[in-house]
């Protein structure tokens, strides 16, 4: 995960049937599911969420994924998701996440996301104050959200 003075974001999500499959395991893609749910949630404390940033003309689309799984989960389990952000330039940064069940490690990842121009589509530079909040080094941010 981030380095302990990373900026980083907690939230509890219950698992419900819905998100499981004929084995009673959560299916495999809802993983990146909970990255986005944490990456969201990061967003938000940062004062960015998608909704205020398409209304700055802006867009992060998702131009990589990546899921290591190591256990899984299944139906009302309690998770733990974290998420945290590394610049990888003015115009990229990416998503570092953790599915977690009592501090055990289930999966990680990361997604990479591009900042385009909302019309264009075309890569755009972040706002500053965002690359400020996904890099800075307060205390963790904690969400519930069970």
């Amino acid at each position: 995960m981030a380095p302990s003075d990373a900026r980083k974001t907690h939230v509890a999500y219950r698992v419900p049937y819905a998100d499981t499959d004929q084995m009673g395991m959560v299916y495999y893609a809802n993983f990146l599911v909970y990255f986005e749910r944490a990456r969201n949630e990061f967003l938000r404390e940062c004062q960015f969420t998608y909704q205020a940033m398409e209304e700055m003309g802006l867009i992060l689309p998702v131009i990589e994924a990546h899921c290591q799984y190591k256990q899984p989960a299944r139906y009302d389990d309690l998770l733990e998701l974290y998420a945290h952000f590394e610049k990888l330039s003015s115009t990229r940064i990416t998503a570092r996440s953790e599915v977690r069940r009592e501090g055990e490690l289930l999966a990680n990842g990361y997604t990479v996301h591009a900042c385009l121009d909302a019309k264009t589509h075309r890569p755009k530079k972040m706002p500053d104050a965002l690359l400020e909040c996904c890099i800075q080094s307060p205390t963790a941010i904690h969400s519930t959200n069970p």
